[in-house]
């Protein structure tokens, strides 16, 4: 089945929370591995993991976070990074009923992930971590590259200082998904050719069937609206349904990917990466590889995530309920 077909696996939804969250649910009975996706991304990010991590023993839930994808917006009208946080708890602990997971996640998902490991440190068992925001810290850091370029930092701004003026501009379908396509191609986020796929037909964003794929959920003027929430609550206390839980982890083992093509985060994330997770793995720097890690190096985040958990996943083999 094609990397680009939204229907390759099944949705579900659940409403733990008060508003519909969708997730994809492959492999019940391994290892609980949630993928948290970013901006601008949609579960659909996970497309080509989400199959060789269940074939390698894990239950993979991929949540699309609130206003994204297929889920509804949140009904607090908060989308940040605590809302997300609370959102992924009540959806994989309470809903599903797991009492321990790994957390996968990047961009956005990045800092949803650290939070959680934070406030809930018995739950989380390991956390794999790529190209994310990273908690800052000033004596640990010092010296290293730890600002992305200006050039590139415009979009940050705008949907953080004016999201509902940028909203506005977007005003048709077609507007929103070009605005999207440029993270993907003009922007310099991903490896130059990561969205092109030769067997794929053109597409009507950024030239690409791979790109139109992933732009297509932000069609949607409320989803893109919603989507810039993260944003907006760096700039305004008001966005923020509260402080983030955002600081050194010294607790959780965590393998840090780096896709270092990337030229929208710290040049230096992955030392950055290393000076503050206490039990790290790694840092590994991925060839050929950007922003987008899932759908860039899908190979490097599947034996990674299963190199982490190799325990766990022989214990769940090796356990009576897993042998029936």
């Amino acid at each position: 089945m094609s990397d680009t077909d939204p229907a390759r696996f099944a949705t579900h939804f659940a409403a733990p929370r008060g508003f519909r969250q969708a997730y994809v649910h492959e492999g019940a009975g391994g290892v609980p591995v949630v993928c948290v996706h970013g901006w601008p991304e949609t579960k659909r990010i996970f497309w080509r993991v989400i199959e060789p991590l269940a074939d390698a023993g894990f239950e993979v839930i991929v949540p699309d976070l609130r206003g994204f994808g297929e889920s509804e917006l949140g009904p607090d009208g908060f989308h940040d990074v605590p809302a997300h946080s609370h959102d992924l708890y009540a959806l994989v602990h309470d809903h599903l009923g797991h009492e321990q997971v790994v957390l996968v996640g990047g961009d956005l998902g990045g800092p949803v992930i650290q939070d959680l490991a934070l406030r809930h440190p018995e739950w989380v068992e390991r956390m794999v971590l790529f190209n994310s925001p990273l908690p800052y810290d000033k004596e640990r850091m010092a010296g290293l590259r730890s600002r992305p370029a200006r050039e590139a930092s415009d979009y940050f701004v705008r949907q953080g200082t004016d999201p509902d003026g940028l909203a506005a501009e977007l005003d048709t379908p077609e507007q929103r998904r070009r605005y999207i396509a440029t993270f993907y191609t003009s922007r310099f986020w991903a490896h130059p050719g990561a969205f092109v796929d030769p067997a794929e037909p053109p597409g009507r964003f950024g030239g690409s069937a791979v790109v139109d794929f992933h732009t297509e959920p932000f069609a949607s003027a409320a989803s893109l609206r919603a989507s810039f929430g993260g944003y907006e609550s760096v700039f305004d206390p008001a966005a923020r349904s509260e402080a983030p839980l955002l600081t050194r982890n010294d607790r959780t083992p965590t393998l840090v990917l780096f896709g270092p093509s990337d030229h929208v985060l710290y040049p230096d994330f992955d030392r950055m990466a290393a000076a503050v997770f206490g039990r790290h793995v790694g840092p590994f720097l991925l060839r050929d590889c950007g922003h987008f890690v899932p759908w860039e190096a899908p190979h490097a985040l599947v034996s990674g995530t299963q190199m982490m958990a190799a325990d766990l996943l022989a214990a769940r083999r090796s356990s009576p309920v897993s042998r029936g």
